[in-house]
């Protein structure tokens, strides 16, 4: 076929996708007035990861899957957004990975609204000021975002969703790397990237910001200065990104979770997390999660945190493979109630790539 050829055999296609694109659109929001008159939420996750894994399967290519999904992600989003005004919470500012990971789960058709603080996500889904709200929990290399899961101690909301986000950090400036001075960086950037800095900006001054996106800001204000951060930063501050990928560990994977007030129905594939404490008595926690190996449950994760109520005493917050429908992970949270002070169901939802 010749180049012209080609080209009016796009512009068919292009007409056939919006019509198909339209036709979906309708029965999606046919959908949505269903919902929305049986009092039941417009966003599912278990649906949605039932959309990727069908449209995956019919993948022949040349996209990929993670092409396919992304395209997906984005005709999900602006159905959402047809369906309902909604708004995302999250971890603020803007243009950080927090922010990111929200554009990740829910696509740029959406309204977003940057929260000074964690604890202020949780209040604004508290009080229906926002739909969701997207939090961090945790990083591969740094660990738990402790205040994350100390919110979870007085909230009655649930882990919807989660997300997980390759963190790549990158050195951002308008200035060249040999003129650099100084560098603002947050303080979780820079123990991600504590080795290349020592070995590539041994001698710039180095000055601790209250996120990635202020960096980034103060950067674009002042020659000879950097910041470490997101692609996001760099393109909504105009800097140039000097290099990329700079973190010392290459697996460097930040989780965040979506918080919502009702927990999504199972997959077939889910994670459950709980929130638990348990008696000041020698042996209480091992016969407490004894109940995972008993009906042969994979425990995940573990972590304390000090209740912050009384000395020494501490919250436990596990999670674990399955849903809390789910007939074994049902039992083993019955077990867990006769060995603990209390159980606290925190959610169950998809497991993710």
């Amino acid at each position: 076929m010749s180049l012209a050829e080609h080209r009016l055999a796009i512009d068919k296609l292009d007409a056939q996708i919006v019509k198909l694109l339209n036709e979906r659109t309708r029965h999606v929001l046919s959908i949505g007035e269903i919902k929305l008159a049986a009092g039941e939420e417009i966003y599912a996750p278990h649906r949605e990861r039932v959309v990727f894994d069908r449209v995956c399967a019919h993948n022949v290519g040349p996209i990929t899957n993670e092409q396919l999904r992304a395209i997906y992600r984005e005709i999900m989003s602006s159905a959402l957004a047809l369906e309902k005004t909604m708004t995302i919470a999250y971890f603020g500012p803007e243009a950080t990975f927090t922010h990111q990971a929200a554009i990740q789960k829910f696509g740029a058709s959406l309204n977003y609204a940057a929260q000074k603080t964690i604890g202020d996500v949780f209040t604004e889904v508290s009080k229906m000021s926002a739909d969701y709200g997207v939090v961090p929990v945790e990083n591969s290399t740094e660990g738990v975002v402790t205040h994350t899961l100390d919110m979870f101690v007085d909230s009655d909301l649930k882990i919807v969703s989660q997300v997980l986000l390759k963190i790549q950090q990158c050195l951002m400036s308008n200035s060249p790397k040999a003129k650099i001075k100084k560098l603002y960086v947050h303080p979780q950037s820079l123990a991600q990237c504590r080795g290349w800095l020592a070995k590539n900006l041994p001698r710039v001054e180095i000055v601790e910001t209250s996120s990635n996106a202020r960096s980034a800001e103060l950067a674009a204000k002042e020659k000879f200065t950097a910041a470490l951060g997101g692609v996001l930063a760099s393109e909504k501050y105009g800097l140039k990104i000097l290099a990329q990928d700079i973190q010392d560990n290459s697996v460097n994977v930040t989780r965040f979770i979506v918080l919502g007030r009702t927990c999504s129905p199972p997959t077939g594939d889910d994670r459950t997390s709980l929130m638990l404490s348990v008696a000041d008595k020698a042996g209480a926690l091992h016969e407490a999660i004894a109940a995972f190996k008993k009906f042969k449950i994979n425990m995940t994760k573990i972590e304390s945190r000090p209740s912050k109520r009384k000395a020494w005493e501490y919250f436990f917050f596990i999670d674990c493979a399955g849903h809390y429908q789910d007939a074994k992970v049902a039992k083993a949270i019955q077990h867990l109630g006769k060995h603990c002070n209390f159980v606290k169901i925190l959610g169950s939802y998809p497991n993710v790539e």
